[in-house]
């Protein structure tokens, strides 16, 4: 006999699997936690199987589970597209998001798809630029949403999550052996003062070896080994890596992620787009707390 796997209840697993427990994910999906986890036991009797394991302070998922979680994030990637032609067509406009080309990755395309399936003659315009240049464009109206990253939060802005600077360079590279050091910035880099604070308190020389205002040209340039770099964690790009110093570099600050929204952009279609940038960095913290 055919049997449906029930969508409240495989959304609930998900943010579960995401948050890293029942209650930030009760209150992701603004719902109570037994209703969250009374979900999750009606999925595992329909699946005859345990899904996650409760044994630790943490919950984690068994073999199954992460089998099942690959199942249920393309069931509700697919269930959200079809809801979103279906019934959303009456949104079209254009949101014009900025975003420093070094924070892009990893949270922002999930952001645009998961945008898209459900508003999907809405349009995106994904700006890059320096977080001063965007703070900038947000003021004149030029940018209605911004994402920076900032000592500290201006006016009208929240702060989506602290995260520690960490120097880069090329996989298996030796630059960061050198000295003086070889640092590789673009021009406008807000990342730039802190890096050369950091190494002079430490004692340590070092040169602005390359420097250039495309993005593009310091990752080559890093991954050439060539110089090496500092990025918000989790954001180093392909062809390069963390630097595995050993406690030969200085440690670096944290750079908080923050969020600017026009007042302007109202809406179903605005809101969403917000609420999926700050979910997208809610889940991401949450998942860093859980690896601690």
């Amino acid at each position: 006999m055919v049997r449906n796997l029930d969508m409240t209840a495989l959304r609930s697993f998900v943010a579960v699997a995401d948050s890293g427990g029942v209650t930030r994910a009760a209150s992701y999906l603004n719902l109570t936690q037994s209703a969250v986890s009374m979900q999750l036991k009606r999925l595992e009797e329909s699946l005859d199987c345990k899904l996650l394991d409760r044994s630790a302070r943490t919950i984690a998922l068994t073999a199954q589970g992460e089998q099942m979680l690959s199942y249920a994030r393309r069931m509700l990637d697919l269930n959200d597209e079809a809801y979103g032609r279906l019934t959303a067509q009456e949104f079209e406009g254009e949101i014009v998001l900025g975003v420093p080309h070094d924070i892009v990755y990893p949270s922002i395309p999930q952001v645009l798809q998961q945008f898209h399936a459900a508003f999907p003659r809405m349009r995106v315009t994904l700006m890059s630029s320096f977080t001063k240049q965007l703070k900038e464009d947000f003021a004149r109206g030029e940018c209605d949403m911004i994402l920076g990253t900032e000592d500290d939060v201006d006016a009208g802005g929240e702060v989506l999550i602290e995260l520690p600077l960490v120097w880069v360079g090329a996989i298996d590279g030796t630059a960061w052996r050198q000295r003086p050091l070889r640092l590789a910035f673009e021009h406008r880099c807000v990342f730039r003062k802190s890096v050369q604070e950091a190494l002079d308190g430490a004692g340590i020389s070092w040169e602005m070896a390359i420097e250039s205002a495309q993005s593009r040209t310091i990752e080559a340039s890093v991954s050439a080994d060539l110089g090496v770099h500092a990025m918000l964690e989790g954001a180093t790009p392909p062809l390069c890596e963390p630097v595995r110093h050993g406690g030969a570099l200085p440690d670096l600050p944290t750079k908080k992620v923050t969020f600017y929204s026009s007042d302007l952009m109202k809406g179903e279609a605005a809101d969403r787009l917000r609420d999926l940038i700050r979910q997208a960095y809610a889940q991401r913290s949450a998942m860093r707390l859980a690896a601690q």
